[in-house]
């Protein structure tokens, strides 16, 4: 009897969903639990399992198509196996003996699936030039890609002549384009970016801090933080506590707009710009002025590790009343992040590099680094935003303020 796969219970804050990625052909067996198709959504990418063993008999909504809270995806046959479907599958060569003797490869070919076999015409090969490994034989598209790159590493060797490339460079004075759809995940994003710079009254104030104490504290303790609580210590643990105390003393830099109030949150949810595949996500550290920094630290790796992965959820990034972006990590030395609404803050971190400083007047080579806070002017005054990336750089140049309150 077949079993309905359906899209999941979309949020209330999702409307539809695209189907981005089938793992599964048709007539191919599945474990319970096994990854099915995955649903891209504005926000994040929902993963589809196989709610039993069986085989996925038809594919219903294919890549691509929109779908709505639990549509109907294709159908599961329980209690299936392998095996049924590769006797599906011999089937129709055993009923034309006379006709696989006169096809040669291309019956072959007829082995292999659909995208095994696209792959393979593209290539030039034919079914004697790859080794299938699925079942009773089926060439599979990874038997083919294995099979190409075989090819590639023996023609300098064998002087043969060389595998066709999977996307030839263009000629010289060629003006190659190529065109490629948004995701719904990057249309999303730049509608959010174009709605906050339409929106927000946006302007942004820079300082630069002296990271040398924070560096030669993380340098003299790393070892043994990282042996009492089993991670590193990094700088945004530091930066994020350094927010979260600026932001008590300033509450307009952590409030929101809603039309037209003014919404003070006695709540610290710090977004964690994290940077993926997909597109810019913002996961949301919750209460992050109870955390420690060992806390904050293991869960900045656990949303980089999920952003990779695809495994962020709706709630790990509904919500948030600051953003931090560190674009340091990727080289940028100066930046004008963009507000994340309805937030009317986002603090900008940069690249360290040492620059010659004026120290009691002497100049000294120190680690430098520019921070830039860009604000909602319509509800932070400049005298506010000044203050508050000043008390950032004062926290960080001077930790010892962080543990006592000054």
């Amino acid at each position: 009897m077949a079993t309905d796969i359906k899209a999941p219970q979309f949020p209330e804050s999702v409307a539809d969903g695209t189907v981005a990625t089938w793992h599964k052909k048709e007539g191919e067996a599945v474990k319970r639990d096994e990854l099915l198709v995955d649903i891209e959504t504005d926000k994040v990418v929902l993963e589809v399992v196989a709610p039993m063993d069986g085989v996925l008999t038809k594919i219903i909504k294919g890549e691509d198509t929109t779908v709505e809270s639990q549509e109907v995806l294709g159908q599961l046959e329980a209690g299936a196996s392998a095996s049924a479907s590769a006797a599906a599958e011999e089937k129709p060569q055993a009923e034309a003996p006379a006709a696989e003797a006169q096809s040669g490869d291309d019956d072959g070919d007829a082995q292999a699936g659909p995208a095994a076999r696209k792959l393979m015409s593209e290539h030039g090969l034919s079914a004697a030039d790859v080794k299938g490994t699925g079942a009773k034989g089926r060439i599979t598209k990874d038997d083919v890609e294995k099979a190409l790159a075989n090819k590639q590493q023996s023609q300098p060797a064998s002087g043969g002549a060389p595998a066709p490339a999977a996307a030839p460079a263009p000629a010289a004075g060629e003006r190659e384009e190529r065109r490629v759809p948004m995701t719904r995940l990057r249309k999303r994003i730049a509608e959010r970016l174009v709605a906050a710079q339409q929106d927000a009254a946006m302007l942004t104030t820079f300082n630069e801090v002296n990271m040398k104490p924070i560096m030669d504290m993380r340098k003299h303790y790393q070892s043994e933080f990282e042996k009492s609580h089993g991670v590193r210590l990094g700088f945004m643990s530091f930066f994020t506590r350094a927010c979260v105390e600026a932001l008590k003393r300033f509450p307009a830099v952590n409030a929101s707009i809603d039309g037209d109030d003014i919404v003070y949150h006695g709540y610290y949810d710090v977004g964690m710009a994290v940077s993926s595949d997909r597109g810019l996500v913002v996961p949301v550290m919750r209460d992050a002025d109870q955390k420690g920094l060992a806390e904050i630290e293991s869960q900045i790796i656990e949303f980089g590790t999920k952003a990779r992965d695809g495994k962020l959820s709706i709630e790990d990034m509904t919500g948030g009343t600051f953003t931090i972006s560190n674009g340091g990590v990727f080289g940028s030395l100066l930046s004008t992040p963009i507000l994340n609404p309805p937030q009317t803050a986002i603090l900008g971190m940069h690249k360290i590099q040492e620059r010659p400083m004026a120290v009691d007047g002497e100049v000294k080579i120190l680690p430098m680094m520019y921070l830039a806070l860009s604000y909602d002017h319509r509800i932070i005054d400049g005298k506010e935003a000044v203050q508050f990336l000043v008390a950032v750089k004062n926290f960080i140049e001077d930790p010892a303020r962080l543990l006592l309150d000054i």
